[in-house]
């Protein structure tokens, strides 16, 4: 019966890997956001002495929503293989290897992860307030709600995480 339990408890564990295209999807989802990147520097570039000021700032944001993006991306690509999946021992010792690599556990992902929502969502509705002259009230209003939604959500969570930490 232990053969068995043991057979089980390594099938369980090897099973982490079938996390490991998942991953892999992600890095095509960075792929596919850089290209989008590429078409809003080529749209701010080429329409650059014809655009409003506005419109400028409109797509400097999105670059920006982009990037965020992306960025967090590669956090929850990294952090999620270390702690779900493989150690990326050797890559230790390289010398473009981030900081915060190997340091950001579970927590620590929710917490940049919901952090990154509010920014997103905080981009969102700044690119909206810049265009507010083409949105009725009412989106005005679900889009501000929903951002404070995102925002009370994060506070709560971190507060939750903190009291958790005191335990």
């Amino acid at each position: 019966m232990k053969q068995v339990e043991n057979a089980f408890e390594h099938l369980l564990f090897a099973s982490r890997w079938l996390l490991a295209p998942v991953y892999l999807g992600l890095v095509g989802a960075l792929i596919a956001l850089l290209y989008k990147f590429g078409k809003q520097v080529w749209g701010i570039f080429s329409q650059l002495t014809t655009a409003t000021d506005a419109e400028i700032i409109i797509g400097v944001l999105s670059m920006v929503d982009v990037a965020l993006v992306m960025s967090l991306l590669i956090i929850i690509i990294f952090s999620s293989y270390e702690n779900f999946v493989s150690k990326m021992d050797d890559l230790h010792d390289h010398s473009d290897r981030p900081e915060w690599m190997g340091h950001i556990g579970f927590t620590d992902l929710k917490i940049k992860l919901i952090g990154s929502i509010v920014a997103i969502s905080g981009i969102e509705l700044l690119k909206a307030f810049m265009n507010v002259d083409n949105l009725t009230d009412r989106h005005m209003a679900w889009m501000v709600g929903i951002h404070m939604t995102f925002v009370i959500s994060g506070v709560l969570y971190a507060v939750m995480d903190k009291l958790s930490a005191k335990k």
